[in-house]
């Protein structure tokens, strides 16, 4: 080994000029202050969260605004009804389902997904993403973490109805069965 590092060892040193290096001198970064944060006003209610199914006051009228199922699930059975037809259509991936559909759930459309991928195939038509309208999803509560409803699908030829159930897991919505008919 000393054979082999002999000729680097026996190099004489590199002279360096005599220039003298200044000293370090560490200097701590300077101190951020953050502005001060104003508190609330005296007179303004700190906010307090609610939760997903929050029933919410009557309106003046004597009217209750939200049926105790809460705006979030009725808005997730719309969309997915639409992400599904898209995705049978062939104009959305179905990964992007993942999420918010269990297992077995998306094994079901993966299927469906391959079959209408072969039927476009044979039949030479190309995916593109279809015209619809998404009609008013009708919700059913089964219990405190089941809900069911129905999504009408209306497109310049057909109609289709969207059966869906979501259940709640982890402190969210998550679809345990589809069904498009």
């Amino acid at each position: 080994m000393n054979a082999l590092l002999s000729p680097v060892l026996e190099r004489p040193a590199i002279e360096r000029p005599n220039a003298a290096r200044p000293p370090l001198r560490l200097v701590p970064p300077p101190r951020v202050v953050p502005p001060p944060v104003p508190g609330p006003p005296p007179d303004v209610a700190p906010f307090e969260p609610r939760t997903l199914d929050a029933e919410l006051p009557a309106s003046g009228d004597g009217l209750a605004t939200d049926s105790g199922i809460g705006e979030d699930a009725r808005l997730l059975c719309a969309k997915l009804a639409l992400c599904v037809i898209e995705i049978l259509a062939g104009a959305r991936p179905l990964d992007q389902l993942g999420r918010w559909v269990s297992d077995s759930v998306f094994i079901q459309l993966l299927r469906r997904t391959v079959i209408a991928a072969r039927s476009r195939e044979v039949t030479g038509d190309e995916a593109k993403r279809p015209r619809v309208r998404v009609g008013e999803p009708l919700l059913n509560r089964l219990g405190d973490s089941v809900v069911e409803a129905v999504v009408m699908i209306h497109q310049p030829s057909r109609s289709r109805a969207v059966a869906l159930r979501l259940e709640r897991h982890r402190m969210r919505w998550r679809a345990t069965a589809i069904t498009v008919l």
